[in-house]
């Protein structure tokens, strides 16, 4: 069994009297459906097979069998490692059922990030693809499984080679003992920029609140339909309502191949999709692309994540695209802000709304662990029922990473309006401290992006010997690349004060991204570095 402490019996009860944890276990997420009279759709992959949800309900029961006759039982890890697919939702739910908590590994991990995973949970199996992008996961998979002591098997979903193929271990469906609510459903990763992931523990009770609570608050029910653009082993588009929250509610799930507009936007169209995950990155690519097909995005809601999101580019969503937003702060570890359905346009596009929870405790506190004063900028504190209590078997970073009466120090900038809604700042690494003058490298690149001849943007502190440090500003060119000078002006005439003008500027093709898919801020604060001291 897992070395899992859990929530504090204080604020579980707390929880539970509230009505927030119901005693759901995710395994049962599909079932209601799948008894329904009529058959309903639950999953397009990305062949175009339609799956309904009698069919995914027993496709998982016949693998939640087989993985009990190979010895997986309750508590017992699996690192699962599938693209965007029928079968990643298939496994997973089987794996809910069993009680044996799927760990998410993302479809570009390589060897050192699958060995520490399977050595951090003690994985007793192993789940890929045969090959996916080109990649073929099988030889992977005999390297890790001969240095990790602790992985039996290696399940392929496709041509096994030398493993076990994930079809020949489906069985006829058993009694299975099946999960508490309060166990660990699954491990989410955490998204730092150095060093490997931690792993986050979520529970049945705090997920399944999640995902009925993020599809009320987006009005998703079973006439919605969801399309997966961003990787499902990804809080955003597992769970905030997502893949999970979809199939909760018996709606639809379209995966396509990839995130492009040459992917997804017929299958808009075709599918009747109304809502979709993206981050800043992809919305300029569909926006810029929009205008060579002809698709109706009016029925389609947008749900853009990370922690900022320039406004003059969420109002292209509702000008060029005709479809809304809603703007969301939230991660792995679990606190979801997010602007309401009906929100003013002003609120949805300068802030990040509110907190999905009314439990959810915020704080906003200084260096020293002080509440600033109202409207000031800080760094947020949170804890609530979905946010997690500690990352797994990691005492150590798990003391500095929590307050000690239990509030998760999330490294994120934020103030509040007064009218409640959260507005992110940026990361405490994101301030530039140029000679004691704070800069925010969020606030410069908001201002950037909007110029003409900038089409992606990120901010970093470089050293300086006199000043301690200074700004570089990190530019991917649209068209004619500007000169420094230029974007010095431009930010002047946007009322931006002198010290905070960038210092140098550095033009790239494209950024570095981490794991998790978010600009690698740390590569770049290297890169520039080097180039300045070297």
């Amino acid at each position: 069994m897992l070395d899992f402490d859990g929530f504090p019996e204080e604020f579980a009860r707390r929880y539970r009297e509230a009505g927030y944890w119901r005693g759901e276990t995710l395994g049962e997420l599909l079932r209601r459906w799948a008894a329904a009279p009529e058959p309903r759709v639950a999953i397009v992959d990305d062949e175009q097979r339609r799956w309904t949800y009698a069919e995914l309900d027993a496709w998982a029961d016949r693998l939640a069998a087989g993985f009990r006759a190979l010895g997986i039982d309750r508590g017992d890890p699996v690192v699962v490692q599938l693209p965007n697919s029928a079968a990643f939702a298939a496994v997973s739910i089987a794996l809910f059922r069993l009680g044996a908590p799927p760990v998410f590994a993302l479809p570009n991990h390589r060897r050192n990030e699958i060995v520490y995973l399977c050595e951090a949970a003690e994985a007793v199996a192993y789940v890929i693809p045969d090959v996916h992008q080109g990649f073929d996961y099988r030889p992977l998979a005999a390297e890790v499984a001969g240095r990790v002591k602790t992985v039996e098997h290696v399940l392929v979903d496709g041509d096994p080679g030398e493993a076990t193929a994930l079809r020949d271990v489906e069985a006829e469906p058993c009694p299975l003992p099946g999960p508490d609510p309060a166990d660990v459903a699954f491990f989410l990763l955490s998204g730092g920029t150095t060093g490997l992931p931690k792993l986050i523990p979520r529970t049945h009770d705090d997920y399944a609140y999640q995902l009925r609570a993020t599809a009320e608050g987006l009005r998703h029910d079973e006439n919605s339909t969801y399309l997966a653009a961003l990787p499902i082993a990804h809080n955003a588009a597992l769970g905030c309502p997502g893949l999970l929250g979809t199939l909760l509610v018996g709606g639809k799930v379209v995966l396509p191949p990839s995130p492009s507009p040459d992917d997804c936007f017929d299958l808009i169209e075709e599918e009747a999709v109304t809502l979709v995950t993206l981050m800043p990155p992809l919305v300029l690519m569909w926006l810029e692309s929009a205008g060579f097909y002809d698709v109706d995005f009016s029925r389609l809601l947008i749900q853009v994540g990370s922690a900022r999101f320039a406004p003059e580019v969420a109002r292209r969503i509702y000008s060029e695209l005709g479809a809304t937003l809603t703007h969301w702060f939230g991660m792995a570890e679990g606190l979801l802000t997010f602007t309401r359905l009906d929100d003013p346009l002003d609120v949805i596009i300068h802030t990040q709304g509110r907190p999905l929870c009314p439990d959810d405790e915020l704080r906003v506190v200084d260096d020293r662990d002080r509440d600033v004063p109202a409207g000031a900028i800080g760094e947020l504190l949170t804890r609530g029922p979905y946010t997690l209590r500690g990352y797994y078997r990691v005492p150590e970073h798990n003391a500095k990473a929590f307050t000690a009466d239990g509030f998760l120090r999330t490294g994120d900038l934020v103030r509040f309006t007064p009218e409640g809604n959260m507005v992110v700042e940026g990361r405490i690494k994101d301030v530039i401290n140029r000679g004691g003058e704070k800069v925010s490298a969020g606030e410069v690149e908001d201002l950037l992006i909007t110029h003409p001849a900038v089409r992606e943007v990120a901010v970093v502190a470089m050293p300086d010997k006199l000043l301690g440090e200074r700004t570089c500003a990190w530019v991917v060119p649209r068209g004619e690349a500007p000169g420094l000078e230029a974007l010095r002006s431009f930010l002047r005439s946007q009322g931006l004060a002198d010290y905070k003008l960038p210092d140098r500027l550095e033009l790239t093709d494209g950024f570095p991204h981490t794991k998790v898919g978010k600009v690698d801020k740390a590569e770049l604060r290297e890169q520039v570095a080097a180039r300045v001291t070297g």
